[in-house]
């Protein structure tokens, strides 16, 4: 007999590098177990190919990821924001942290689903996000025009093909006490900098940071790098992936994320994210662009799912503003010039500029804000469609 498939109402969006299937919490089913299944398939995961073919996931980790958005129950927010990440070959959501990315689309898809008051015809409509990978607060400027979300205009990012209307994210307290199951505060060791002794790797020194997300920042010379590579210089390196894995996960248990290096392998893969930074160089970027040295204050490259990303996570960009303003990290020891609340940093598809307020308490460095824009479009609109049999297992 042949079982119909079911259909799911969701969107597909773009936000700023990235892309994911948007999802109001209402639309799947309450069961988190069923519910984790259904977006599995949805996305077509696993798939022991590595290609997603038989889904909406794109095979990469910026393509394969998953929102949930809620009306929110908490005062001073609009809506709750539920970011997943889907893994490509195993059938796992890490829902440990945020996607920077993704929250510019957050807002916009809240504003179309009618779970934001007061939204202005024209103008700048203000989106209250709660982040709840994360605990935090998020505030969306997003652009309005003729009673509607403002998608077309001439704001361009790298790493992004076409211009599009710009949409500008504060992160509120982006060091705060961070998601349920890490160490509170911007340094969970105390420190700006640590020296962490890795099996197999030796010492290496590095800053371990919550920001946006839990963080990592080495010295691209650490992993004997330039700071310069884009993603064919380094994703057909498995000898390096294993390095850099094998440091994240021990500094993921330093953090406080995870009870050994292999939980934070198998069962944290999204964060926290490891970053490689360096003194400007130039380099000829992933479009044929060329980067200048003179137009940057850092180089920097992380890696998401294993593999170096093809631009930079939303929540890297917040990590490495706020860590340019805190004296003592890597980052802020390899800046050009002191960051005085704004940051250009290179990364494999161009640049990005973002800033951080940061200020002393008590002898202690509080950053309060941090600030970037993206942008975010529809991209289709209807429904998946999800076999039957997944929700008969």
């Amino acid at each position: 007999m042949m079982l119909a498939q079911k259909k799911i109402q969701a969107v597909y969006m773009r936000g700023g590098t990235s892309k994911g299937v948007f999802f109001h919490k209402d639309w799947l089913p309450a069961d988190p177990a069923l519910r984790d299944r259904v977006l599995l398939r949805v996305m077509g995961s696993p798939d022991p190919y590595g290609q997603q073919i038989d889904g909406m996931g794109g095979a990469t980790s910026s393509t394969s990821k998953v929102v949930l958005v809620s009306p929110s129950a908490r005062t001073g927010c609009d809506v709750d924001y539920l970011f997943g990440q889907v893994a490509i070959d195993k059938a796992m959501i890490d829902w440990s942290g945020n996607c920077g990315n993704l929250t510019a689309a957050v807002g916009p898809f809240a504003i179309a689903q009618g779970l934001v008051a007061g939204v202005p015809r024209d103008g700048i409509a203000m989106v209250r996000i709660w982040q709840a990978n994360i605990d935090a607060k998020i505030i969306a400027h997003v652009p309005m025009r003729d009673g509607a979300v403002a998608e077309e205009g001439d704001f361009e990012l790298d790493g992004v093909t076409f211009p599009a209307a710009e949409i500008k994210i504060e992160f509120l307290d982006p060091s705060g006490e961070g998601d349920e199951g890490g160490a509170g505060g911007m340094f969970p060791s105390g420190s700006p900098v640590d020296v962490l002794e890795v099996p197999g790797v030796g010492p290496v020194e590095l800053t371990m940071i919550n920001a946006g997300n839990p963080a990592i920042f080495v010295d691209a010379a650490t992993l004997g790098l330039a700071g310069n590579e884009l993603q064919r210089d380094i994703n057909g390196n498995q000898e390096l992936l294993q390095k850099v894995e094998t440091i994240r996960a021990h500094a993921a248990v330093r953090m406080g994320l995870a009870k050994s290096p292999e939980e934070a392998s198998q069962l944290r893969p999204h964060t926290p994210k490891l970053a490689f930074v360096a003194k400007p160089t130039g380099y000829v970027a992933s479009n044929g662009k060329h980067v200048d040295a003179a137009t940057l204050d850092i180089n920097a490259r992380i890696f998401s799912m294993g593999k170096l990303h093809h631009a930079m996570t939303g929540t890297g960009a917040i990590a490495i503003a706020v860590a340019a303003a805190i004296p003592g990290t890597i980052v802020h020891r390899l800046m050009t010039e002191q960051a005085n609340g704004k940051v250009r940093f290179g990364h494999p598809s161009g640049s990005l500029a973002v800033g951080a307020e940061a200020e002393q308490r008590d002898g202690a460095w509080v950053v309060t804000k941090a600030v970037m824009s993206r942008s975010a479009r529809r991209l289709m609109e209807g429904a998946v469609l999800v076999s039957s049999t997944v929700f008969s297992a």
